[in-house]
């Protein structure tokens, strides 16, 4: 296709500025392809048509895929009985749509011409479908290739269901801030953006095979009226409409554009006839449109039922009317039949010139036949849901919005960094719940929740005030938007009037899921300290947005209009990204979805054979989450599992809890794990001497000889029953320690624990056996060296700083029942459902807190755990390990040095606290398809994490598998979670892009 050198928009530029016509009107312009070269299926139809079948030709009529039978009877009469031209398909659904086409096209004498209205993809219309963003999202993009990929995606999926024919792109420029109809759908209020982005949507759709309509001729942004209710006024020159209108137009003319739609406008300047629609007059359609601009192409009427032109005459006299004026397709007739007898009495007297009706059908038939209609063939119905909705074009879609947003303040706020020095709220106005925004949040920091009404009564104002006046940072929102005007978009005022308060009190970042033309009385918005406007609201707005306030993606948009005399057309911040996991799809990453979807089909299998009531699956590769998808139910019959529920971790406990402390006090040389129990615990060794010259080494990798565990709780019940001599159903001076809800324990009875653990025999060192009580001994030396509780040090050494939202011990203290995935329904010992306790009955003895279990954590926040440790250490630009302290001990500590082929050591495949995996033709934690650099470790729980830095893939899965049952082995029988990870690196095998590795 032909491009204009970028020297003719400037001249045009230039010239326009004094009113006159651009150098496009003498330029030789670019044809729609259909009126290109010969055209023979055309022309042989043509000369099989009666006239009146001509005229019919020139009929869209509407149609539904959601009535009943006499609608779907009454298309089919006129389809049959008159040969009518096309159909306008409105609401229904995609099969539905598919079906009724089928049948209407068999039943056509001549293949019909079937368009919609599609500006932001079939979703307009059709429930099931994709929806992309609005057109003034996209004029936020500062690229126009993703908008020329929409367009031709939309026009794939258009092709898949039997449409040829998309009206859009809207190419108005709306400088109209009060425009009930156009707004969002306009790309912006500059003449220039408005033409570069309409011209690629429009080449996105016709090279795929679409015709693209450019609407509303002459141009319906400057209106305050919708032409669906009444005539609106266009009352500017012919000079400004030289000059900006029409400029979109003749822009897309020059550039081959396929059809056109006429608005119903009352334009004086162009035509000085009152009350004249745009769509009936001669002098806008035939002079201004094919006569001044050269248009070549098709050319609609707006619907002809509208309030707009439905006034100015009665049915058949309108069709009339605008076929005089110049329009080739007749859309949307309020009486078909009757606007076919008075066009074919108009021609038999003389009114309308046969030669008219034969070069406008012909026009059609080549329309036709360019779209492929001369080879017709039925739509496949089955899988269309699943073709219309691919990935890749769900990734595209992300794409576009990511790219939109726009940061239109940062007082040094933003990408938020010290997640932990920095009290952070999230307050969600209009959503009263845990919504998805503040679920986005909180995979990157701990974050306090606060909702409140859109409309807050003054005591209820000053409360909040007063609640968040401690907290360092104010993460506003707005939920429950509106693409209204007239609703004010769904932000009232009162809620401004409210923010900007917050604003003045402490640092707030708005973020506003809305049109920017509220802020056009966000009074106070110039001084908040940061603001970010998304356009819309939905789920990928929210979860992008979340994502650039902590640095995980940047920030690119530009305001596409003048949203306030602080925030004009133009405006946009850019934010650099930092080093935080990025959430996004498969195909980012060059994995393919529908590779990784065997993983629901192996999960469902599970979940029906009950082997866990449910689970969660995360997949990360080199910083890109690709997969985290929660399944099934919290017990059997409970509500279904969310992203964000935590769970018991067992003994992953001991490489993201113990493991990393000793890492860390290791690298610092307060610890040597060539020393012994006795170097740290001299009282230990004093009272058990060979306890004492148990090497660190040997506990971490489990060859000291310690047994696997003691199950000292057993002493504790009696028939069936706690004793009630060490415990109580609530606490009080005497029953300090909680072992589950409503069951507290005399804190004595932990050095009965301890004692127990003790008096156990110990073989000699060498042999492996993977034991807990390794690790109670090592979180004993943690706390000696650190000085501090085991919690506390890994809370201030990685999981704040890390912004981990979840992990930690005891999560009862910190989150609601509701959101920790129930454990056993234990009657072995505390006797009833664990819920937000720690399964392991030695840790719940300890109070929640040891070495071996005892944490609690979602995906997210293993998964950047991993990340650290396959990045070298670092993450968010924060140092928390050496590379080589992680090379030691996630290497095998005791494999033979001179082993090819990976692993060859005495039984022993265990790194220093972290698992590894076992040579192939052994069972193992992992698949034979890791490497042997890969790590990670199982809990008892039903958990897993591996990480492998051959492919920089990060693996997570959480189930409960032991609800209601410890005994259910339906995990393991099963394989699951290794079957889950062949499906992994398979994927990534498969199809992923080279990735730059992790430093060693």
């Amino acid at each position: 296709m032909k491009r204009f050198p970028i020297l003719l928009g400037v001249t045009a530029v230039a010239l326009m500025s004094f009113g006159g016509r651009t150098p496009l009107d003498v330029e030789r312009r670019e044809n729609p392809a259909f009126m290109n070269g010969p055209m023979p299926w055309a022309d042989s139809v043509l000369q099989s048509l009666s006239t009146e079948e001509r005229i019919a030709q020139l009929m869209m009529v509407a149609a539904w895929s959601n009535k009943g039978r006499e609608h779907v009877r009454e298309i089919e009469d006129l389809v049959r009985q008159r040969n009518i031209g096309g159909l306008i398909f409105f609401q229904g659904g995609p099969a539905r749509q598919a079906i009724l086409t089928n049948r209407y096209q068999r039943l056509a004498r001549t293949p019909l011409l079937v368009g919609m209205d599609l500006e932001w993809g079939l979703a307009m219309r059709l429930d099931s479908t994709m929806r992309f963003p609005k057109q003034m999202t996209l004029g936020a993009l500062q690229s126009e290739e993703q908008i020329e990929a929409m367009g031709g995606e939309i026009a794939r999926q258009m092709k898949r269901l039997g449409v040829q024919v998309s009206f859009s792109p809207v190419a108005d420029v709306n400088n109209n801030p009060a425009n009930p109809v156009i707004n969002d759908r306009s790309f912006g209020e500059g003449r220039e953006l408005v033409a570069r982005k309409s011209i690629a949507y429009m080449r996105g759709l016709q090279n795929a095979g679409v015709i693209a309509t450019a609407k509303h001729f002459p141009g319906h942004g400057d209106t305050d009226s919708d032409s669906h209710l009444g005539l609106p006024l266009i009352a500017q020159t012919r000079a400004r409409l030289d000059s900006l209108e029409l400029y979109p137009f003749e822009r897309m003319v020059a550039e081959g554009l396929s059809a056109v739609m006429v608005g119903h406008l009352e334009v004086p300047a162009l035509d000085t006839t009152p009350g004249m629609p745009s769509t009936l007059s001669h002098n806008i359609v035939s002079d201004l449109l094919e006569k001044e601009l050269g248009f070549k192409g098709l050319i609609f009427t707006d619907a002809l039922n509208m309030k707009g032109v439905a006034n100015a005459d009665k049915p058949g006299e309108i069709e009339l009317r605008a076929l005089l004026a110049g329009n080739d397709v007749l859309l949307f007739p309020q009486d078909p039949v009757k606007a076919i007898d008075r066009i074919m009495q108009a021609v038999d007297s003389g009114i309308v010139p046969r030669e008219m009706i034969d070069h406008k059908c012909l026009k059609l038939l080549r329309a036709k036949e360019w779209a492929g209609l001369a080879k017709l063939r039925p739509v496949v119905v089955a899988n269309i849901a699943d073709e219309l909705n691919l990935p890749a074009a769900k990734w595209l879609r992300r794409s576009l919005y990511q790219n939109a947003i726009t940061l239109l303040r940062n007082e040094h706020v933003l990408p938020i960094r010290r997640v932990d020095s920095l009290r952070i709220a999230s307050l969600a106005i209009g959503d009263t719940a845990h919504g998805v925004f503040q679920q986005y949040l909180g995979r990157y920091a701990r974050i306090s929740e606060f909702h409140c009404d859109k409309v807050l009564n003054a005591d209820s104002a000053e409360v909040l005030m007063h609640r968040l006046k401690d907290y360092d940072l104010v993460i506003a929102s707005v939920h429950g938007t509106t693409f209204r005007a007239d609703k004010e978009f769904g932000v009232p005022q009162i809620t401004l009037d409210f923010l900007r308060r917050l604003g003045d009190q402490q640092r707030t970042v708005f973020c506003l899921f809305a049109n920017p033309y509220r802020l056009s009385q966000a009074y106070g918005a110039q001084r908040l300290s940061g603001l970010v406007v998304a356009y819309e609201e939905n789920d990928d707005t929210q979860d992008l947005v979340a994502q650039m306030l902590f640095g995980a993606i940047p920030s690119r948009g530009h305001l596409p209009v003048t949203a306030s005399s602080f925030f004009k057309v133009g405006d946009g911040l850019a934010l650099e990204p930092m080093d935080r996991l990025t959430y996004t799809q498969p195909e980012a990453n060059g994995v393919v979805t529908t590779d990784l979807k065997r993983i629901d089909a192996i999960v469902e299998d599970a979940i029906a054979k009950k082997a866990f009531p449910g689970c969660e699956v995360l997949v990360a590769r080199g910083g890109d989450v690709l997969w985290n998808k929660a399944y099934g139910h919290t017990t059997y019959g409970g509500r279904r599992v969310r992203p964000d529920d935590i769970y018991d971790l067992a003994s992953v406990t001991k490489v993201v809890g113990t493991t990393l402390a000793v890492m860390k006090l290791t690298e610092q040389g307060r610890m040597d794990l060539d020393k012994d129990l006795g170097t740290y615990l001299p009282e230990l060794a004093a009272k058990h001497p060979v306890h004492g010259r148990v090497q660190l080494r040997d506990l971490l990798t489990h060859q000291a000889g310690m047994v696997a565990f003691v199950p000292y709780f057993r002493s504790l019940v009696r028939t069936g029953s706690l004793r009630a001599d060490v415990f109580a159903d609530t606490v009080d001076h005497v029953h300090t320690v909680r072992v589950a809800e409503g069951v507290y324990m005399k804190p004595a009875y932990q050095d009965s624990l301890w004692a127990a653990m003790l008096a156990a025999p110990v073989a000699p060192r060498g042999n492996y056996l993977y034991s807990d009580l390794d690790f109670h001994l090592l979180a004993r030396v943690v706390e000696r060296v650190s000085g501090t509780t085991l919690d506390a040090y890994l809370d201030s050494t990685f999981y704040r700083p890390l912004g981990l939202a979840t992990m930690g011990f005891r999560p009862w203290q910190r989150f609601p029942k509701d959101r920790i995935m129930p454990t056993e329904d234990d009657h072995a010992f505390r006797m009833r459902l664990i819920q937000g306790d720690v399964h392991d009955q030695g840790a719940a003895m300890l109070g929640g807190v040891a070495g071996h279990a005892g944490l609690f954590s979602n995906a997210s926040d293993l998964a950047v755990i991993m990340r650290m440790l396959l990045n070298g250490g670092t993450y968010a630009g924060v140092r928390y390990l050496n590379d080589s302290t992680i090379a030691e001990f996630t290497k095998c500590q005791f494999c033979k040095p001179t082993a090819a082929a990976g692993p060859g050591g005495k039984d022993n495949r265990r790194g220093l606290g972290w698992d590894k995996p076992q040579p192939p033709g052994k069972p193992g934690p992992a698949c034979e398809c890791v490497s042997y650099l890969s790590f990670g470790h199982t809990g008892f729980t039903g958990t897993q994490i591996w990480a492998d830095p051959a492919d920089s893939t990060i693996y997570v899965f959480l189930s409960n598998r032991i609800n209601p049952d410890a005994d259910n082995k339906g995990l393991s029988e099963l394989n699951i979670r290794t079957r889950i990870q062949e499906v992994v690196h398979d994927a990534v095998a498969a199809r992923a892009r080279p990735i730059r590795k992790p430093s060693r």
